[in-house]
């Protein structure tokens, strides 16, 4: 990894990472700030998702209405969609466009006739990819335990808290490796953000379908989100170890035929 290219990276995605992470801070923020006014009314409001179909809730979490009632079942059930399907578009499309911008700004030749390997090149964005992601990541947490912090009035657990902060990290990490794994694919010069992007929203419409519909169920284990535990009130919520396994070992594949493939490929400058 060359430290001098690393620091230019950070320094030119500096802005993006801040302007992710502010958005989903802000809506995390708006979010639980209306945690307060749903345990006033919460005779009428679950009066209300009474008439909703169970299955309808149960892809964010959400096993008994009840759930809502504690602020990190509130929490996880309305801010799934912000830590992980958000923080996914992030991710992936840092992932792919880190690498593929120098081809299709034509800075690939300036870039490969410095003394640099492209070993040294691929490590050094990767570390950039990865760092944003746990940036992210670091921050959105904060602001979501700041919140509940607030919020609360019976308490909650942090341990759940930090066990889903990690799945959020995890599932991250896996659409980074994802983006630069569809990046070095790429043998045209051209962004592929829209691509990219969509896959994130395919795959978490699948996950949404198989939660809500049985007879689907089994399609689910096609996405990664399927693989993220949600349900933060149950005791006996933990990292399973199956989806540690699927999420480091995909990220660590992804992450090494992106090296191979990278070494061996026709850049266009």
């Amino acid at each position: 990894m060359n430290s001098n290219l690393f620091i230019k990276e950070m320094r030119r995605n500096i802005v993006s990472l801040v302007i992710w992470t502010m958005i989903i801070i802000l809506l995390i923020s708006v979010t639980m700030a209306v945690y307060p006014t749903f345990l006033a009314n919460q005779s009428q409001v679950l009066g209300m998702m009474s008439l909703v179909p169970k299955g309808a809730l149960q892809f964010k979490g959400i096993s008994n209405f009840n759930d809502l009632l504690s602020p990190l079942g509130f929490y996880a059930s309305n801010n799934l969609v912000f830590m992980m399907v958000l923080g996914s578009v992030f991710a992936i499309v840092l992932g792919s466009n880190i690498l593929l911008k120098e081809e299709y700004n034509k800075t690939a030749e300036y870039l490969l006739t410095k003394p640099l390997s492209r070993g040294e090149i691929f490590l050094s964005k990767l570390a950039v990819v990865f760092l944003n992601i746990f940036l992210l990541n670091l921050f959105s947490s904060v602001a979501g335990l700041t919140a509940l912090e607030l919020v609360q009035k019976g308490g909650f657990s942090i341990r759940a808290f930090l066990i889903l902060s990690v799945y959020s990290l995890l599932l991250n990490l896996f659409f980074g490796a994802s983006g630069l794994f569809i990046s070095t694919l790429v043998k045209r010069a051209k962004p592929v953000t829209t691509l990219t992007i969509g896959l994130v929203l395919v795959f978490y419409f699948i996950y949404t379908i198989s939660k809500i519909s049985g007879s689907a169920s089994q399609i689910g284990y096609i996405s990664p989100f399927k693989y993220v535990g949600v349900d933060v009130i149950n005791p006996q919520y933990r990292l399973e170890p199956l989806s540690v396994l699927y999420f480091a070992g995909i990220t660590l594949l992804l992450g090494f035929l992106s090296y191979r493939i990278y070494l061996k490929k026709d850049i266009y400058t």
